[in-house]
């Protein structure tokens, strides 16, 4: 439930975080540039977070006081942030400064941009701890349902967050503040605290007392970049080749996610734009609003999508591991079993054979006879009545497993990748809110992916990897399962979770340096004067990154499935 509290905070600031600050006065290509916080945390916090929570020997777990801490940060960012003008008109006001002079709009814009990254730094550090915690406390078969199911909270996070966003808050939630953000942020700290709360009292972690004693790590900052580094270079194959999928699918899905919601709203604006195109600064403030309303409606729409897609696709996509219980041994040569000596009555055994009874005309298939005794063949209605039959018995199968065998869980993921290249790209042809909406509705289908597969991949590698050192499952047969079975392996505590989801985090958020980058490059050459007619440079940014998705898709091909051990 904690990720799904955290998913809530998240879809205010996606949601509300982009107008907030340029109803403060920030310029689109300084907003790219702002919107770096995310990345920047997620290159530093989640590791960092990640590899000290894996050595944390708390009484109280090892994720949980990175849980709790990272939430308690989160809320009083986002509270500050939310009163950004009030608190720096008040601080003003003591030195004399007007509430409406130069200066307070400067340091409001300059306070909100630091509130935006420690709040960036506070969801990081939440968001490490809590995919660890789910990595920690489900078992290896597990792993897929368990993500699946963080997918889905998520999506109910991402509906809660952008419905509230749609309703005009401050007309029924007054006392809450005055203003859409302000109320929108209680909420969020609300729901965070009470979810949190839930999972940290429900959920039990294994004592971290009980672990090995721990190697003496250097401290500073150097050393925990240069064993950054050598984590890196000693990750596991598999989850090496999901990090670099996600090295090109996160500088698409970047852009989409911070500036979908400027996108619909350009649009929304542009038939008043031409039809008054000398608004007044209010004017554009009250029809911007209602354009940003607009374009959470269409992140409400694209929260159900992707809700909806996260409980069904997991029923058809195959499972990626099976526990022992689930899948039967299949027997080889060299599979130790027990041999029980044959008898006429063991299957498999020599049986005497009997003499053949000699065909007459009365035998069944006989000389001259029809053999109608044996050779019953059934009436029509008959076969009908079998046909419906069976028929029903391969809906009943499909019902008990809807999972199609090819579509596994890399390959849906690979083909998700394609769609939303092909749904980022077909804003050429979107000329109304309405099909905005539709196009953000449908790229829910592969953003319900990619909440889960990467994650679910990368958990059940990391369980299997912790279960054979442990002798819970037998290792494939391959020299590093080996190494594995025998506490022999290279790169000791390179497959940790908190280590392994901090690289991975690491391989999602050092990307978006790059989306930043390039969108404020194209917001630079692109975009027009605020209240212009035309403005098509957020469009331009989305294609670019659907663009770099289809590199996301050919990577993708290079990672392995579950049974591939066996058969290399």
């Amino acid at each position: 439930m904690a990720i799904g509290g955290l998913q809530i905070a998240w879809s205010v600031e996606l949601s509300n975080g982009s107008p907030y600050l340029l109803g403060l006065g920030v310029s689109k290509s300084l907003l790219a540039l702002v919107w770096i916080a995310g990345p920047l945390s997620g290159t530093l916090v989640q590791p960092y977070v990640g590899i000290r929570s894996d050595r944390c020997r708390s009484r109280f777990g090892k994720r949980r006081p990175f849980m709790v801490g990272g939430a308690a940060a989160t809320i009083v960012s986002l509270m500050l942030l939310a009163w950004t003008r009030e608190i720096v008109g008040g601080v003003g006001s003591i030195f004399g400064i007007a509430s409406d002079d130069k200066t307070i709009a400067t340091a409001a814009i300059v306070f909100a941009v630091l509130m935006i990254y420690v709040l960036d730094f506070s969801i990081n550090c939440i968001q490490a701890a809590i995919r660890a915690f789910i990595v920690d406390n489900a078992p290896t078969h597990q792993q897929d349902t368990a993500n699946a199911w963080a997918s889905r909270m998520t999506g109910v996070g991402n509906i809660i967050g952008y419905l509230f966003g749609y309703v005009n808050l401050p007309k029924y939630l007054w006392f809450f503040g005055d203003t859409q953000f302000k109320v929108l942020c209680v909420i969020a700290s609300l729901a965070m605290a009470i979810t949190l709360a839930i999972s940290c009292a429900t959920i039990s972690e294994r004592d971290p007392r009980l672990d090995d004693e721990l190697e003496v790590m250097e401290s500073g900052v150097i050393a925990f970049f240069k064993g950054l580094w050598r984590s890196i270079y000693q990750l596991p194959k598999q989850i090496s080749r999901i990090c670099q999928v996600q090295f090109f699918a996160w500088i698409g899905w970047f852009p989409f996610l911070f500036y979908i919601t400027t996108y619909i709203g350009e649009i929304y604006v542009q038939p008043y734009l031409e039809e008054n195109p000398n608004m007044t600064p209010e004017e554009l403030d009250a029809l911007y609003e209602r354009g940003t309303r607009t374009g959470t409606l269409a992140l409400l729409v694209f929260a159900v999508a992707t809700f909806t897609s996260s409980v069904f696709l997991p029923f058809i996509v195959a499972k990626s591991f099976h526990s022992e219980s689930e899948e039967p041994r299949s027997i080889t040569p060299f599979t130790p079993v027990a041999v029980a000596p044959r008898t006429p009555r063991t299957p498999g055994g020599k049986t005497p054979r009997t003499p053949r009874t000699p065909k007459t005309p009365l035998t069944p298939g006989g000389m001259t006879g029809t053999g109608d005794y044996f050779g019953y063949r059934p009436t029509r209605s008959e076969q009908k009545s079998q046909s419906k039959r069976s028929f029903l018995q391969r809906i009943g199968a499909f019902l008990r497993d809807p999972s199609i065998p090819w579509l596994t869980l890399r390959r849906a993921w690979l083909l998700s990748h394609v769609l939303f290249a092909l749904l980022s790209w077909s804003t050429f042809f979107i000329h109304s809110t309405r099909q905005a909406t539709i196009l953000v509705g449908l790229i829910g289908i592969p953003w319900a992916m990619t909440n889960w597969a990467p994650y679910a991949l990368i958990a059940a590698e990391i369980s299997k990897r912790d279960n054979i050192r442990r002798g819970n499952i037998l290792p494939p047969n391959t020299a590093e399962g080996r190494a594995l079975a025998d506490g022999e392996e290279e790169g000791e505590g390179a497959d940790q979770a908190g280590v392994v989801l901090g690289i991975h985090n690491v391989a999602i958020a050092a990307p978006q340096v790059i989306a930043t980058l390039v969108s404020s490059l194209i917001f630079r050459a692109l975009q027009k004067p605020r209240g212009t007619v035309g403005d098509e440079s957020v469009a331009w940014v989305l294609r670019f990154g659907g663009l770099c998705t289809l590199m996301a898709a050919y990577m993708a091909t290079r990672v392995g499935e579950e049974g591939d051990d066996e058969k290399s």
